[in-house]
């Protein structure tokens, strides 16, 4: 069982496993419910049609071997804290795992611009690294301009708006496939290396 490390919300505490929750609230609101963050429910058909969606439409920047044919992938909100630590949990366990990272805006004002310019990005993990590096010395990261691609904009917006659709209001939101057993699952809140290795069957 794993605990998370936390997480950002607009306006309430992050859920878990809430694409699982809310694909299932139909079929199980006369039954009281029993999740909690420490307990998540059992993955259900519900997380790989998630993550089937959050592959086909979810746009975001890669990093990881290319070629992998397992991705994870991470929504993250540009100004969510925990997001910069999974950011950096990640890292070590980039030779052996495929990540996208999902810009949605929701937190802050600049979060979107700053999706934005993640997108943007020549290459988007020394961006990441700049953004992350400037957040933690509370320097708000990456500067935004005045005038951004308007285009660029609705993609993060389009992720946002994904990620509303599965049923999640929290970042870090993690959707991956268990490169062991083959199962599907979700998580939501930042996790330590050695966590993340062990929800990815790594």
């Amino acid at each position: 069982m794993l605990a998370s490390l936390g997480g950002c919300s607009k306006g309430a505490a992050p859920a878990a496993s809430p694409v699982v929750n809310a694909a299932a609230s139909a079929a199980t609101s006369s039954a009281p419910s029993t999740a909690t963050a420490q307990s998540p429910p059992a993955p259900s058909p519900a997380t790989q049609q998630a993550y089937t969606e959050a592959s086909a439409s979810g746009v975001g920047f890669t990093v990881g071997p290319v070629m992998a044919a397992n991705e994870v992938i991470i929504f993250f909100d540009p100004q969510c804290p925990h997001c910069g630590a999974l950011w950096g949990a990640s890292k070590p366990l980039l030779d052996k795992v495929k990540m996208r990272w999902v810009p949605v805006g929701f937190l802050r004002p600049q979060s979107t611009p700053q999706g934005a310019l993640l997108l943007a990005a020549p290459d988007p993990m020394a961006l990441m690294d700049e953004h992350e590096s400037s957040l933690l010395d509370r320097k708000g990261g990456l500067q935004v301009p005045q005038q951004l691609d308007d285009e660029l904009l609705d993609k993060v917006k389009a992720n946002t708006q994904l990620l509303r659709k599965l049923g999640a209001d929290s970042v870090p939101f993690i959707l991956f496939r268990n490169a062991r057993t083959g199962a599907y699952d979700n998580h939501v809140g930042g996790v330590s290396t050695e966590q993340l290795a062990e929800m990815l069957g790594l």
